[in-house]
């Protein structure tokens, strides 16, 4: 009982397992031109629907609650989506000086360039207790922002496939991203009350979908003999994804609970996951249709594989520990206001003590 309710709560990492193992074994039945016809079903059903799904289930009329809190929104995007690519730049620079294969370092620029994710930092920002409907915002806010961030930071750093002009990424782009996406918004307005009442899995809909993508992905890569994985360089990229994870997660921590920022604690832990964490579900499709045709697309997007689990496991790993740092840092913000508070009455003159002199 023990072990199927482990493979429920993580069904979908064992599911990235099996298709790509399933992809080594029977590449032909998802290569293009296959029997899945993923050039068809892939490129434009399945990708549209994921961000169709992601438009439906977005909470966006829950953003006015969080609006106002504008410093901490300009420090988790500006970090998401400006710092971290860069930082992730130059970390590449000196990585191609090791034997590390150049695609997957590409991928790792991949992961850097990447949208926030919609849920997974939403949900660790929750069972720590931290400042919840700002994490809605930043998530939601990011993810839109990111569809049109996302790709210009990827054609910037990395260029399009040799295969596909940058009209018809844009293109494409907004016929299976930004379409679907605004479609599902205004769906969401006419259904709000029967998708509060029923809930259904839309992260569960969706990521099966993003299943049958990795799938048909990989199918590519093991279809080639050319294209081939060193095991050396999957560890490394395995390490430095772990490694990058753990100093972003140190780096937003030490940095955001900096007086001068004013951030209180809980604001500091939205900050911690929603600026640290980037989407396999949104980023997966996206490269799909900017790297379409790319002989290398399952290599770059790897390392995107990698930093997925371990956000999720780091992420829930520290939990428990981020709560007690936050309960403590309140109780002792409490307590120094209490301080000040009698330290002000103790120094107050009353009228009475002044004729008294």
């Amino acid at each position: 009982m023990v072990l199927l309710d482990k493979i429920k709560k993580n069904w979908f990492l064992i599911g990235i397992i099996v298709v790509i193992s399933f992809a080594k074994l029977a590449p032909v039945i998802g290569v293009k031109g296959g029997i899945l016809r993923p050039e068809i079903t892939v490129k434009y059903l399945a990708v549209s629907f994921i961000f169709f799904n992601s438009g439906l289930s977005l909470r966006t009329e829950d953003l006015a609650s969080a609006l106002l809190q504008l410093k901490l929104h300009i420090f988790v995007q500006s970090f998401t989506l400006i710092f971290v690519p860069c930082f992730v730049w130059l970390l590449i620079q000196v990585l191609s000086l090791t034997s590390i294969n150049e695609h997957l370092l590409n991928g790792l620029q991949v992961v850097g360039c990447m949208l926030p994710p919609v849920s997974s930092a939403v949900i660790l920002t929750k069972a720590v207790g931290g400042n919840e409907a700002a994490a809605i915002f930043n998530s939601a806010f990011g993810s839109f922002l990111g569809i049109f961030v996302t790709p210009l930071l990827l054609l910037l750093f990395l260029g399009s496939s040799s295969t596909v002009p940058y009209t018809s990424v844009f293109t494409t782009l907004t016929l299976t991203v930004v379409v679907p996406l605004i479609i599902g918004q205004i769906t969401r307005r006419y259904v709000k009350e029967w998708l509060e009442r029923t809930k259904p899995p839309f992260g569960q809909v969706g990521q099966a979908v993003l299943l049958l993508i990795i799938y048909t992905t990989f199918c590519d890569t093991f279809s080639n003999p050319a294209l081939e994985m060193d095991r050396y360089s999957l560890l490394a990229v395995a390490i430095i994804v772990f490694s990058l994870q753990v100093l972003l997660l140190s780096l937003t921590f030490f940095v955001s609970k900096h007086p001068r920022l004013g951030f209180a604690a809980a604001d500091t832990v939205t900050i911690m996951y929603c600026a640290t964490h980037k989407s396999l579900t949104l980023g997966i499709p996206m490269l799909k249709i900017i790297y379409a045709g790319y002989d290398y697309l399952s290599l770059i997007s790897i390392p995107l594989l990698v930093y997925h689990p371990t956000q999720i496991l780091l992420g829930g790993f520290l939990v428990n520990s981020i709560k007690h740092w936050m309960t403590t840092a309140n109780k002792l913000r409490n307590e120094k206001a209490d301080l000040v508070a009698v330290k002000s009455e103790e120094t107050e003159v009353s009228p009475d003590k002044i004729e008294a002199h």
